[in-house]
């Protein structure tokens, strides 16, 4: 037996097929002083009971290209190991059983032509000639995916740590982590009860025990255990082994061929929660008690699609429970506690069609010093906030995610569970006068205003939905008069020392050396030239400033912030999003509202646009930032949380006169959408330069200075682009454009849409999205000459592109 190593550069901990994946494509990028760690044998957690469809399709470009480079690996591992992997590429069939889940799978459908996978429309008989077996009476439709497949889990991972071996990586069995070593902000050692291993990285891998492993070290990891079943049949006839993977979704359910018969399997409304009070130890190759009573809903729903299930024998119902996490995604990055700590856990029971490409994409995440090799902000670790500390809020959250995995994935839907948790102020207040509430990282925030005589509430569809009325009732008013809108949940940061400006300067893109009581957009960019953090930042002093960044992007742009800037500088981020309101006037009556309430000066000489003033309103200390996400005239009021009440009530009593009205979130979109504001997260990201976003403007490429990104930016500066971001619309105002629509130029496929939504002052939808072409040559006069088409579930509509804002008025309304 080979001596147990006590040291390695990196260690992974968890022997499933996450882990054996990451150890195999760190052998492959060279990494040959890694080790992994499984407390028994691999594959040993839950990998072994996994049920093995591989499909690729998600809403999100970043992670379908993952998940088809799962399906190129598993495609060449066999011939590569010499160990089969049960890999077959028998496609993936999706059934629609009524209207509005059609209109998802056709959506679905346009998605995948947008991301650039193959996949195809049937009618129930095209469906029911791929798969026999199947009662299609109630199918209105199906979608098919040649290229989805399925493996067999405990083959493959065995493939995977045969090829991490092959490339020098050690793996340890029957080896249990008892602690780690933390020493100045990172691990430095793995204790494990054959000793202790010394390294630089650790990935934990650990499945169903990331959270335990992760605690061990002072980070959170928010997922949690829940039985998930699947029957097992004996041979069936006509179970064919080409016999596509099959999902139901409307009968909860899913299908494999295996041996000649089916594995069925579904995702019940009702979860049950596994190992509430921790994993009891020696679970190892362990399945729980079958749930027979449980599982009859999901059976009866199968037997009306599968009839011959009513007869086959069968073999074992199989309870194994797995990790899951509360917005169904999984868990990829470099946790924000430490550096050099990686999570690859939480796959929701798709860990076999993730586990190739997210292997691959952390072992390049590592050897990118801690950057995804491309955007995977859906799945980063750095998406989660203080709501997902408490592990009795991620169990409620992730059991209604569960819950929801084959319902249809309404536009705009919310969650229900654990809410209300963070609240501003003003909830109470809002909620009185008709305010719909949305959530975001635990925020409350208003979406929309109901009348009286509307239902406060969202009513789901893929159709004009029932909040367009309130939506163009708030646009129409911040237009016209006066609006206000509650953005507490802004997240804040205080930037402080007498190096700040100089630690700014670097990390940003922008020119944040100006004057005191500038407010700059400040753009920071990673090293590839893309644009990771949306960011204002206003300058409170000489050694000081206040940074805003995006409610979502909380943890994400501090952790950014705080990693980057330079060792030996006095320069120090302090978090300050609970300390302060927000209250963001806007409209042409905003100014007149400021000067009836406060004594300071106001005028436009005075507070100019994109300038801070310390200002007194009502009684109380407020920081006013003249800028919006609107396009109109408007301030952010940021006070003291204690002061927000008192301020908002001052603000209504005085606004009467001006027909001052509540506005939520939803109507500053379809605002920023007719203004041609890009949206963080969709049309910005890190896969996207300043320069292919039409923000040249906001970096300071030219000044010489040095900023993080700079090489990159110029190298792309000097190269024709690929891709830029514009505007469409289209001219049938009952058309809904929800983004990944694809672009069409000249019948040529381009892009797709970033983000859309209804303009409700120019009556159209508007959708922002790349129009990409790899030979470049992208300027204005190519962009204006091609004639344009969305598809929208499946079917083209003519678009005109847009190079600039939609709404216009006259500059002296919005800037003076």
């Amino acid at each position: 037996m080979a001596a147990f190593p006590t040291q390695a550069r990196i260690v992974i901990i968890g022997g499933g097929i996450i882990g054996a994946s990451t150890a195999y494509h760190l052998g492959k990028l060279g990494y040959r002083n890694t080790v992994l760690v499984e407390k028994h044998k691999l594959t040993s957690g839950s990998t072994f009971h996994a049920a093995g469809l591989v499909g690729q399709l998600r809403s999100n470009a970043g992670i379908t290209q993952l998940l088809g480079e799962s399906v190129k690996l598993y495609r060449t591992l066999e011939a590569e190991t010499g160990l089969a992997t049960g890999w077959k590429m028998n496609g993936g069939l999706r059934l629609a059983c009524n209207a509005e889940r059609w209109t998802e799978v056709k959506r679905q459908a346009t998605t995948a032509r947008s991301f650039g996978l193959e996949m195809h429309l049937l009618t129930p008989i095209e469906a029911q000639k791929l798969w026999p077996l199947m009662d299609v009476s109630d199918v209105v439709g199906a979608a098919f995916l040649p290229t989805d497949g399925q493996a067999n889990p405990s083959d493959i991972t065995a493939s995977l740590a045969k090829g991490a071996r092959m490339n020098g990586v050690t793996i340890c069995e029957d080896t249990r982590v008892t602690g780690l070593t933390v020493e100045k902000g990172r691990v430095t050692k793995v204790r494990t009860d054959r000793g202790d291993i010394a390294c630089e990285i650790v990935v934990n891998c650990a499945g169903q025990w990331a959270r335990e492993v992760g605690a061990m070290a002072g980070v959170n990891v928010p997922l949690v255990s829940v039985q998930h079943q699947y029957m097992v049949t004996e041979r069936i006839e006509g179970v064919t082994p080409d016999l596509p993977t099959l999902r139901d979704p409307d009968r909860l359910t899913y299908y494999k061929e295996e041996v000649g018969g089916l594995v069925m399997g579904g995702y019940e409304p009702n979860p049950i929660p596994w190992a509430e009070d921790g994993i009891p130890d020696g679970f190892n190759f362990q399945l729980l008690p079958s749930n027979f009573d449980h599982f009859e809903p999901i059976m009866e729903l199968a037997l009306g699609r599968v009839p011959a299930l009513e007869t086959a024998g069968v073999k074992e119902l199989i309870n194994g429970p797995e990790s899951f996490t509360p917005d169904g995604n999984f868990i990829l990055g470099q946790a924000p506690e430490l550096t050099g700590f990686y999570v690859g856990a939480g796959f929701n029971a798709f860990g076999i069609a993730s586990g190739g490409g997210a292997g691959k994409a952390l072992a390049e995440w590592i050897a990118g010093d801690g950057r995804p090799p491309y955007d995977l902000s859906p799945v980063d670790i750095l998406r989660f906030g203080r709501n997902h500390q408490d592990v009795g809020w991620v169990r409620a959250r992730t059991l209604e995610a569960y819950g929801k995995h084959y319902t249809i994935a309404w536009p705009h839907e919310e969650h229900a569970s654990g809410r209300p948790l963070r609240r501003s102020p003003l909830y109470d207040r809002l909620a009185a006068q008709g305010a719909v509430f949305g959530e975001k990282l635990g925020w409350e925030r208003p979406n929309w205003f109901a009348a009286p005589n509307e239902a406060p509430r969202d009513i789901y569809t893929y159709g004009r939905p029932n909040w367009a009325d309130a939506v163009a009732r708030e646009n129409r008013a911040a237009r016209a008069s006066l609006a206000i809108l509650d953005q507490s949940s802004f997240a804040k940061f205080l930037a402080v020392g007498r190096d700040a400006e100089a630690a700014l300067s670097l990390i940003s893109a922008a020119d944040v050396a100006g004057p005191v009581g500038t407010v700059t957009y400040a753009p920071m960019l990673n090293r590839r030239g893309g644009i990771e953090c949306d960011i204002t930042v206003a300058r409170l002093s000489p050694t000081s400033y206040y940074l805003i960044a995006g409610t979502g992007a909380a943890t994400h742009d501090f952790d950014w912030i705080r990693r980057n800037i330079p060792a030996g500088l006095d320069a120090h981020l302090i978090d300050i999003t609970s300390a302060y309101g927000v209250l963001t006037l806007i409209g042409p009556n905003s100014r007149a509202l400021l000067e009836k309430l406060s004594g300071d000066d106001v005028s436009n000489a005075g507070f100019p646009y994109a300038s801070l003033r310390e200002i007194r309103l009502a009684g109380a200390p407020v920081r006013a930032l003249r800028l919006t996400y609107a396009g109109e005239l408007g301030y952010e009021l940021h006070m003291p949380t204690e002061f927000t009440a008192s301020v908002y009530e001052a603000l209504m009593a005085a606004g009467a006169e001006f027909a001052i009205t509540n506005i939520g979130y939803r109507a500053l979109e379809s605002l920023r959408l007719e203004k041609g504001y890009w949206a963080s997260g969709s049309d910005v990201g890190p896969d996207h330069s300043p320069l292919e976003a039409g923000l040249g403007w906001a970096v300071k490429l030219g000044s010489g200075l040095p900023f993080i990104g700079r090489e990159a930016l110029e190298a792309k500066a000097a190269q024709p682009l690929t891709k830029r971001l514009a505007g469409f619309t289209v001219t049938d105002p009952a058309i809904i454009l929800l983004g990944r629509e694809t672009i069409y130029r000249d019948g040529v496929r381009m892009g797709w849409l970033a983000s859309a939504g209804f303009g409700p002052t120019v009556g159209l939808p508007i959708g922002y999205g790349y129009v990409r072409r790899p030979e470049g040559g992208l300027d204005d006069a190519f962009l204006l000459a091609g004639s344009y088409e969305l598809e929208v579930a499946g079917a083209r509509v003519p678009a005109q592109l847009h190079l600039g804002p939609l709404y216009d008025p006259e500059n002296a309304r919005i800037f003076s």
